[in-house]
């Protein structure tokens, strides 16, 4: 079993803190979610998890299965096991995403699952997340859709089978097909078979949607850089009728409409 154990994590970005001491521990086979307003640190608690050069960590630790991560290079990072599905996946012109896997595969220590058979088992996930063919061909993300580049990360976290990963808004620009599609392939991992190696997950997200799939076993509630709350599914019901109101300020509590007004969630209902 694999454990994540995040202690007092503060970080800054341009000299401003963002997080200011985020305790959160995501072990194999439990999917805890975050979420938050705009602007509370859930996009920067994954960029620093995964060691972006843009923010300063000011304290604190994050280890990985006793591996302290913090100070190490994001391929380390990723080479012990630690992914991020980033809400903006890139392009590289000129590398096929099986040629990156591969290499993934080999810095982790895992060539022989690089040979031959990563191939068909690019085929099959490919088939099963509704990726064109001709995606695997190309540069990785190049001319894709926003929902491809998503359904292209989720491949390759179903290819690489890290310990913990770290879903950036893994909902965003996916339409009602391809969100679930997603969703049921991350929580298969998360929840396997007899015998398999389950998935730890950390999905930052601001609409239930998502969670409806992927069924959390804890939601935790990110305002100002803090965890402020923490329960069970059912917190994401109340944050999604009443907002984040009760965990703001007075002076900030005017600005925050209910999570499940309006916006994107009335789409999908």
């Amino acid at each position: 079993m694999s454990e994540l154990v995040v202690t007092g994590l503060r970080a800054a970005v341009a000299g401003r803190e963002v997080l200011r001491g985020i305790d959160i521990v995501v072990r194999s086979g439990e999917v805890h979610a975050v979420m938050g307003p705009n602007g509370a640190g859930k996009s920067t608690l994954g960029k620093v998890l995964l060691g972006h050069p843009a923010y300063e960590v000011l304290d604190g630790s994050v280890c990985l299965d006793g591996v302290e991560l913090l100070g190490r290079p994001t391929w380390e990072r990723a080479a012990a096991g630690l992914f991020l599905a980033p809400q903006d996946p890139i392009e590289v012109p000129g590398v096929t995403v099986a040629a990156v896997l591969a290499e993934a595969l080999v810095a982790s220590g895992r060539a022989a699952a690089a040979g031959p058979a990563l191939l068909a088992r690019l085929a099959e996930e490919a088939g099963a997340l509704g990726v064109s063919p001709a995606l695997l061909e190309r540069g990785l993300n190049v001319d894709a859709s926003g929902g491809e580049r998503k359904r292209m990360e989720t491949l390759q976290l179903a290819a690489l089978a890290p310990s913990v990963a770290v879903l950036d808004e893994l909902d965003s620009g996916l339409d009602v097909d391809a969100l679930r599609e997603c969703a049921q392939r991350i929580a298969a991992a998360a929840r396997p078979a007899p015998g398999v190696t389950a998935l730890g997950v950390l999905a930052i997200t601001h609409y239930r949607r998502l969670l409806d799939v992927l069924r959390p076993d804890r939601v935790h509630v990110l305002v100002g850089g803090r965890l402020v709350a923490s329960g069970g599914p059912e917190l994401a019901d109340e944050l999604e009728q009443a907002g984040y109101a009760a965990y703001l300020d007075p002076s900030e509590a005017a600005a925050a409409a209910p999570a499940g007004e309006g916006g994107l969630d009335a789409l999908f209902r």
